[in-house]
């Protein structure tokens, strides 16, 4: 009786705990799957599923939560539950299991007569999901009145193993999804759009913080979509080698540009260099982490939990420094601060629940997308704050800039000034004496030295007036200064400069000119000879044989305008066709191959055409290498009729003229005395500076006024600004002409500005000083004599 009493209890005991461990799917709350599961280690071994169900020395134990981890592991596990369906019709129901990086998640579904496999994981190509979802899902059809035996398999390479087991019906699926989707969008949309605008941030401002923060967003994003399954469900669809790795490499990464943006955003390399080598510590552990992925299937299963632990330094790494920062009372964005905590809380959740020291439930699993997204609003606050702090600092580094641009123009066109009076003083005395000595040596023998001595004078002198001229034209201050002149008298004079140097290097040269040409223009004579000069100058110097041509054509045009045509044909060097684009390059023979065998500083093509545009003409080059090349120039000059004007003012006996020479310069002294001893009826006298010039306007009486302007004592400027005071009784409207080495236009600008009549620069021209000096000369007394139809301005 006893015995029949106990086998009864017995067999009521195990029907009791055999029902308890059947889930009824209509009866229980879905959520509660997990307290009728049981799972089990089987280690390495891999087990098929026959040799599960026939191997009864397993020992199975109670999962213990709804998300039930085993932490980081490569061993094999099995999970085993029974569901009931009591209901007389088949009911579909979705199962959610394991993390979706999981490699292998295999389901079997125990029936009567056979065994169903429905496979699953981040192994398998996505087209052979069971359910083709980023997660873990398998669609399960229940039998009316049947219990369904359910196993499931799960593997990975290393990577935490979580066993969660969330039965849906089809709606409560779907509406989970819908939820799921709205989380998602919103979470992957903020990281896209923050690191979208934090890259386009970096290419405008280049600040590396931005760049630093953009890429740590993107990494963010790339290890949450690695996690959640969708580079599976995307990107690497078949799974394989690359998308095994793939949380570890965006993790990394993520941690690696975290450090870098933090690094940069604090200047910890200024503020705390001690903390430099720990944030060098910790970028070596990443580059050793991350080669660890790639040895072999032992150091990728270490490169997990190296890796999480890894992140959890860092994040202390970080706190630190702030910590550190905000005790020595270094300022640090408040926006940043609070960002960083809740990134270091999210992060935090997420690394303590992989080791599997926190629980597994819907705030921990999801820390790391709640701390990433708040984290990127709040350093988002804080990229707004250091972007308007840029913009501060840019403007006061552009009100810097500008400050210093403009003492660095005002230097600039204070050493132009100074460099040209230094240096075409100099070449004023020396072209002076050499002239002086051509006019009076007879012996062709005697004169060829001086010739020398000139050429290479206007030689030195064209350089220097082009470095004066590209500075001008940089500056965007080259101007032309129109005046009546006869194209044809100025054409002959620089053909037969020209042809003087070619016939010297054995080059035929061929000057041709249109008959109709008119006798007069209206234009800058200087800049329109400057043209030709350069160009002439250029083919005669890249050419070593054969010849030069130079033809001149006009044309009339409507309204008295003349279009000048100018072809000048060498037989030289060439220019090769990749080169050709660059002959206009300031400087452009420095940069060439024929290793400046042909002299010169590069800048005559850059000028003339530059002047050709201020005509606004048009330039054509064709060349052929070792043939030569062929330049064309059109300009449009407007034709002028001259009016016949008198003589009376010539320097002659009965006109004779009382000059004031102002020069500090002995050997300019010298060059003046040559030259105005060469002028009839004309005596002056030669003071040393603006002072001595003052006392000597008090004591005589001159007709003219020419004016050095840098000089000891008193400059030329001072001088003539008491002389247009009219102190001491110096007559004011004293003709006065600037002579000085300064060739700058703002000189020539400041000098007419402060009441001198007229500007020349040396070397001085001995014509052109004549001329200014019948244009001005008696300016005073016709004056004195209020008769305006006799003033020559």
């Amino acid at each position: 009786m006893k015995r029949t009493l106990t086998l009864l209890i017995c067999l009521i005991s195990f029907n009791v705990f055999a029902q308890k461990n059947i889930f009824n799917v209509q009866e229980s709350d879905n959520n509660n799957l997990f307290e009728y599961a049981k799972y089990v280690n089987v280690g390495k071994t891999n087990y098929n599923i026959k040799a599960i169900l026939n191997n009864n020395t397993l020992q199975y134990k109670q999962l213990e939560s709804a998300n039930h981890s085993v932490g980081f592991t490569s061993d094999n596990y099995w999970v085993n539950f029974k569901l009931k369906n009591n209901k007389n019709q088949p009911k579909t129901f979705y199962l959610e299991t394991a993390r979706p990086i999981t490699d292998v998640v295999n389901l079997y579904k125990i029936n009567e007569n056979n065994i169903e496999l429905f496979k699953n994981g981040d192994n398998v190509p996505f087209s052979q999901k069971h359910v083709k979802h980023h997660a873990t899902v398998f669609k399960l059809i229940l039998p009316p009145n049947k219990i369904q035996n359910i196993y499931i398999h799960l593997k990975s390479d290393g990577e935490t193993i979580n066993l969660p087991l969330n039965l849906y019906s089809e709606t409560e699926f779907l509406l989970a999804n819908y939820k799921q989707q709205l989380f998602f969008g919103l979470f992957y949309g903020v990281l896209f759009l923050a690191g979208i605008i934090y890259l386009f941030f970096y290419t405008s401002l280049k600040e590396k913080s931005f760049l630093y923060y953009g890429i740590y967003v993107f990494s963010i994003g790339l290890m949450q979509a690695a996690l959640d399954g969708f580079i599976h469900e995307y990107i690497l669809i078949n799974g394989g080698y690359i998308n095994n790795r793939t949380v570890l490499i965006t993790a990394l990464s993520s941690n690696l540009f975290l450090l870098k943006y933090c690094e940069h955003f604090l200047n910890v390399n200024t503020k705390l260099k001690a903390f430099k080598k720990a944030f060098n510590i910790i970028y070596g552990i990443i580059a050793f982490s991350f080669l660890m992925l790639f040895i072999n299937a032992e150091t990728l299963k270490i490169a997990y939990p190296l890796s999480n632990i890894n992140g959890l330094i860092s994040l202390l790494l970080i706190l630190a420094t702030i910590i550190t920062m905000q005790f020595k009372r270094i300022k640090i964005d408040a926006f940043f601060s609070i960002g960083i905590l809740f990134l270091v809380i999210g992060l935090l959740g997420f690394v303590m629940n992989n080791l599997s020291l926190l629980p597994n439930n819907f705030i921990t699993l999801n820390s790391a997308k709640f701390g990433s997204g708040f984290e990127v609003i709040f350093l988002s606050l804080s990229m707004t704050n250091l972007i308007k702090k840029l913009r501060l600092e840019k403007e006061k580094s552009q009100e810097e800039a500008l400050k210093k641009s403009e003492e660095i123009s005002q230097l600039k066109t204070y050493f132009m000034s100074n460099m040209s009076h230094e240096l075409r003083t100099p070449i004023n005395a020396i072209m002076g004496i050499a002239e002086s000595e051509l006019e009076t040596q007879q012996d062709n023998n005697n004169r060829k030295p001086f010739e020398i001595i000139k050429n290479a004078s206007l030689s030195l002198l064209s350089n220097v007036n082009d470095i004066i001229d590209f500075e001008k034209i940089e500056t965007n201050k080259l101007q032309l200064n129109s005046a009546s002149f006869n194209p044809t008298i100025k054409l002959n004079q620089i053909s037969n400069n020209w042809k003087t140097e070619a016939i010297k290097k054995g080059l035929n040269y061929t000057f041709e000119m249109d008959s109709e040409i008119p006798s007069s223009v209206y234009a800058d004579a200087d800049r329109f000879i400057q043209i030709i000069n350069n160009v002439l100058s250029n083919a005669v110097k890249f050419t070593n044989k054969g010849a030069i041509y130079f033809k001149v054509k006009c044309l009339k045009q409507p309204n008295d305008m003349c279009r000048f045509s100018f072809q000048i044909t060498d037989t030289g060097i060439g220019i090769d066709p990749s080169e050709k684009d660059r002959v206009f390059d300031s400087f452009n023979q420095m940069k060439l191959n024929h290793k400046r065998a042909f002299g010169g500083i590069g800048l005559g093509l850059t000028i003339a055409k530059h002047i050709i545009e201020l005509f606004e003409g048009s330039l054509k080059i064709d060349s052929i290498p070792n043939k030569g090349t062929s330049v064309f120039i059109d300009l449009n000059l407007k034709s002028f009729h001259q009016i016949e004007t008198p003589t009376a003012n010539n320097v002659s006996e009965n006109n004779p003229v009382h000059i004031l020479v102002v020069e500090d310069n002995k050997m300019n002294q010298m060059v003046m005395r040559k030259i105005l001893n060469g002028f009839p009826n004309t005596s002056f006298a030669i003071v040393n500076n603006g002072q001595e010039a003052l006392d000597a306007l008090k004591q005589n009486v001159y007709d003219l006024v020419l004016m050095d302007l840098q000089m000891p004592i008193m400059d030329g400027y001072e001088a003539t600004e008491i002389i247009r005071n009219g102190v001491n009784g110096i007559k004011n409207n004293i003709p006065i002409i600037a002579v000085t080495a300064d060739a700058m236009q703002e000189t020539k600008t400041k000098v007419l500005n402060l009441g001198m009549n007229d500007y020349l620069t040396k070397p001085v021209n001995k014509a052109l000083l004549l001329e200014k000096i019948n244009q001005h000369k008696h300016i005073n007394s016709e004056t004195d004599n209020n008769d305006p139809d006799l003033k020559i301005a």
